[in-house]
């Protein structure tokens, strides 16, 4: 992004930054959210002055009142995406444009104030320029995740959107997901209950859609299974999503296929893989699949791969989709499998291996 930003940002730098050996020993083994970087972006939006006040200050906790309307009614949404070393030491990060565009489709859904795609992105270049020493090396296959989010933050009971909201970015380093990416994972048909409906918030990335999974999810894991798969909550048949990440099937003749319901979270990962797909010449289909298309297509060998897409896993081959009454085994996948090829070319992409030739990467420092 060449323009200047809409938003001027002010920079508080932190008394206390962590040590130089305190770092380097987080970031050898950084797992996933469990440890943020030493400062953070806070934007401020009211009904009658827009947004202001853009500034990167010291992370650390917020003073926030027991009346505030986001505790009592909801109303947050969040993004992630990740920054990347690159081997000549520059940072990047992956079509921040889409992820700042999801967001003010989830704040439209959620009655949130829509953030400029400009300041979102710039609000991401500056949080990572004054934290740059938290981003892993290049070549560990380890990256700085950055998880934007809006909350209401006003002191206020009553039933209506907010009239003050503030917008924070903040920063985790973050390990690879798997230490594997072709091991297979399990997957729990949950039938009894729903992630969303038609004309919910399911095709919005908001808390309560990830709090409603966690219960089918804690079944997923009694029963041996390290993710959740739903169906449409009208028809009981369709497939929907897991509990974080979209779903692809790829058939024996080369098409790809990926379910399509209003009440599916976008993915940018997805988006990524399927023009991937496309460009390397494979029919993409976007449409409703249905539980028994992919029960009958496993079986009669139609379908030869199932993966799970999404920021962190980037692609997650599915196993065996378990039900009480029926299971669902998919084909094992190798390196040379069809989306690991393109799992590999995605990933090099992001990390600066593989030639660019979309301009999905925006340089951030």
């Amino acid at each position: 992004m060449t323009d200047r930003p809409s938003l001027e940002f002010t920079i508080e730098r932190t008394s206390n930054p962590t040590s130089d050996a305190e770092r380097a020993k987080v970031l050898e083994n950084p797992g996933f959210g469990t440890r943020f970087t030493d400062h953070m972006v806070m934007i401020d939006w009211t009904r009658e002055g827009g947004w202001r006040n853009a500034r990167v200050v010291p992370y650390g906790p917020l003073q926030i009142n027991p009346g505030n309307a986001v505790f009592h009614y909801a109303q947050e949404i969040f993004e992630g995406l990740k920054a990347y070393r690159h081997a000549d030491g520059s940072v990047h990060t992956f079509r921040p444009e889409m992820n700042a565009k999801r967001m003010q489709g989830s704040a439209h859904r959620l009655a949130l104030p829509e953030l400029p795609v400009d300041v979102f992105v710039e609000s991401l270049r500056q949080l990572v320029q004054v934290d740059e020493a938290w981003v892993p090396a290049y070549g560990e296959n380890k990256s700085l995740y950055l998880r934007p989010f809006m909350i209401a933050n006003e002191d206020f009971l009553g039933v209506r959107p907010a009239e003050t909201v503030t917008y924070f970015v903040i920063a985790s380093p973050a390990g690879s997901y798997f230490s594997d990416p072709t091991r297979p994972v399990d997957i729990w048909l949950e039938t009894e209950l729903s992630r969303a409906g038609r004309g919910g918030t399911g095709a919005a990335k908001c808390g309560g859609n990830y709090a409603a999974s966690l219960l089918p999810q804690q079944t997923a894991y009694e029963n041996g299974c390290e993710q959740v798969l739903f169906l449409d909550a009208a028809n009981e048949k369709y497939i929907e999503e897991l509990g974080g990440m979209n779903l692809v099937l790829i058939y024996a003749d080369g098409t790809v296929v990926t379910p399509e319901s209003d009440s599916i979270l976008a993915s940018v990962t997805n988006d990524s893989i399927l023009t991937l797909f496309k460009d390397g010449g494979h029919k993409v289909e976007r449409r409703p699949v249905t539980i028994d298309e992919w029960r009958e297509g496993a079986a009669e060998g139609k379908i030869t791969e199932a993966f799970a897409v999404g920021t962190a896993a980037v692609i997650s081959p599915i196993g065996t989709l378990k039900h009480p009454e029926f299971q669902i085994e998919n084909p094992r996948v190798s390196e040379d499998s069809l989306s690991m090829r393109l799992r590999a070319k995605l990933t090099g992409i992001q990390n600066g291996d593989v030639a660019d030739e979309y301009g999905w990467l925006e340089r951030l420092v």
